[in-house]
């Protein structure tokens, strides 16, 4: 497969919805809940994903619910659902399969909300390397950022051409994805966002990208970030996390009808983003906010997680004892939306 043109990607790979989703933005306030003070461990340093959620600092959503946040990245990429599960962190975004499999380690974390409805993961590599489909990746070297769920995807689109695990050579580049594959330290990265890194790299160093949808090679669909808490805050405070989700619902859902204000929030809170990156990226990702409308923000199905876990089960990636349905709730995305 060539290097895709990545609007042309966008329309490929969002599911086109068949109804629209409604309801109303209620501006009452939780102005009487009791104040609590919560921490969230973001994925990656901000870019236009987190947007919506300094939008919703700037416009306070959250002062709103009486809530003190606290968005910040941690040292590594892996680290979240590991301190959301020791009580460290109130809140983490992670990743689908992360999710599953930390379940599979024992660690007691849930998904609460989907933050991207669909995939947008892929295996990126420079067009100059003429890597065009997986089975091109033997005897190269592919740097990903230390997630649990990194070397799983990459075994999978390996072997969909193939290929093994053992036919590469993985580097653990920690958050520098672009970075390392612009200067030629690996020839491939997995973790790469068609969405963001196409532009990054570009900007930084005027080369074109080739990517390769995981999607397209062997792994299902699945949502690619979502906000993460611990069994214990859901049992013990279940308030807060509703509270928490009402705000963050409002962020996105701003964010989505001004997304100029948005990135203008980010560049406000980063101070290393590039304005030009940060709109291009947006123009694409904020319909996988909400399927195109298609479902209300922070939506997940039991169909997605359990199809999800129930492949990485099949391939040896997930132990049988984890049950997808119980890795998630809708909970407090429902009664959010309702207020």
């Amino acid at each position: 497969m060539k290097a895709l043109n990545i609007r042309l990607l966008a329309l490929l790979l969002l599911v086109v919805p068949l109804a629209a989703a409604c309801g109303d933005d209620d501006d009452d306030d939780a102005g009487d809940a009791e104040p609590a003070s919560v921490s969230v461990a973001l994925d990656w340093f901000p870019w236009a994903q987190h947007s919506a959620l300094y939008l919703a600092l700037e416009r306070g959503y959250f002062d709103n619910e009486n809530l003190e946040v606290d968005f910040h990245v941690p040292a590594n990429p892996e680290d979240g659902l590991r301190l959301v599960a020791s009580g460290e962190e109130d809140f983490a975004i992670s990743y689908e399969a992360d999710v599953l499999l930390a379940r599979g380690e024992d660690l007691e974390v849930q998904s609460v909300a989907a933050l991207v409805q669909h995939p947008l993961n892929s295996i990126m590599s420079l067009e100059s390397a003429g890597i065009t489909r997986p089975a091109d990746l033997a005897g190269k070297q592919v740097g990903y950022a230390g997630l649990p769920s990194d070397e799983a995807l990459v075994k999978a689109v390996l072997e969909s051409d193939g290929l093994t695990l053992d036919d590469v050579e993985l580097v653990n580049v920690g958050f520098s994805l672009a970075p390392a594959l612009v200067s030629e330290q690996v020839d491939a990265v997995i973790g790469a966002y068609w969405v963001y890194e196409t532009f990054q790299i570009e900007n930084e160093s005027g080369q074109e990208v080739a990517v390769l949808p995981l999607t397209e090679w062997g792994v299902p669909d699945y949502y690619e970030l979502v906000l993460v808490t611990s069994d214990g805050m859901v049992d013990d405070s279940p308030e807060v996390i509703e509270r928490f989700v009402r705000a963050v619902q409002r962020g996105y859902d701003a964010a989505a009808e001004d997304p100029d204000a948005a990135i203008e929030a980010l560049l406000a809170n980063n101070a290393d983003a590039v304005e030009e990156v940060e709109n291009a990226s947006i123009e694409l990702l904020a319909p996988f906010w909400t399927d195109e409308g298609a479902v209300t923000f922070g939506t997940q199905t039991e169909e997605n997680w359990e199809r999800y876990a129930n492949w990485l089960q099949e391939n040896g990636l997930l132990g049988d004892d984890v049950d997808g349905s119980d890795a998630f709730t809708n909970e407090f995305v429902e009664r959010a939306a309702e207020d």
